[in-house]
């Protein structure tokens, strides 16, 4: 298998976003990344992103996108989304938090399985692929299995694929190498994120998540793309975007 491509979330880099995001997608191809993953466009045209995604040499094959869930729009609020990630020429429509709750019964999570589900065959009908992004919370065991499980096998992995955040993994207690290696074959792209002890976020090695064996699953299972994301950091958040290149540069991962 051949190393994934590596690349960066740019809700690591939304402080300068906010400001000024088709410039911060400008200082992000800087660095030398040559792939980003979207987390919101902050009022932009999806022909503006494109242009500035272009012009700084980046590609963009996937992007975080709530679902409403609580919102009796959300199937309209979902069609919106859709048309904005086809003009954008995105090929991956994640979820990255579904709000399950601190104390699930299974009822709740058979209620976020079927409702991926239904979103995923919205989003497979018009040619986009439909992932789902974990925390810690999917983690917990609900009725014997874990909340995760539970929703891997009872949606169907041509519908809905795994997106899992390496360093949530390690803070809910399991080895991220050996989730990776579970569900080889649906895991097209993974979050590489670490974690101090005190359970903030810091750069990647600086933390406690095993990388050799983590990246080794990675690359063993087929994972396409490596995406850094950081959302806390001791230096600025371009700062810190640079160092985590570093690191991967430096192992010949880019």
């Amino acid at each position: 298998m051949s190393k994934p491509q590596v690349g960066i979330q740019l809700y690591s880099v939304r402080d300068r976003s906010e400001k000024d995001f088709l410039g911060t997608i400008k200082e992000i191809g800087a660095i030398g990344y040559k792939n980003v993953e979207l987390a919101g466009y902050y009022g932009h045209s999806a022909k503006e992103v494109r242009q500035a995604l272009d012009d700084a040499g980046l590609n963009a094959p996937s992007a975080h996108i709530g679902l409403s869930v609580n919102d009796a729009a959300i199937w309209d609020n979902l069609k919106k989304q859709i048309e904005y990630s086809l003009e954008l020429g995105l090929k991956r429509f994640i979820v990255p938090y579904y709000p399950l709750g601190d104390n699930p019964t299974l009822d709740d999570v058979y209620k976020m399985a079927d409702t991926l589900e239904q979103a995923a065959k919205i989003v497979t009908d018009s040619g986009l692929q439909f992932g789902y992004h974990n925390h810690a919370f999917e983690f917990k065991p609900v009725e014997g299995k874990l909340v995760i499980d539970h929703i891997f096998e009872r949606v169907s992995a041509d519908l809905l694929f795994a997106e899992f955040d390496l360093g949530w993994v390690k803070v809910a207690g399991q080895d991220p190498a050996a989730y990776v290696k579970k569900y080889a074959g649906r895991l097209p792209v993974v979050h590489a994120k670490d974690f101090k002890e005190d359970g903030t976020d810091t750069e990647i090695g600086k933390g406690s998540v095993d990388w050799d064996s983590a990246l080794s699953a990675c690359e063993a299972a087929g994972v396409e793309y490596v995406i850094i994301e950081q959302e806390r950091y001791d230096v600025s958040s371009l700062e810190s975007a640079k160092l985590n290149y570093v690191w991967f540069k430096e192992r010949g991962w880019i």
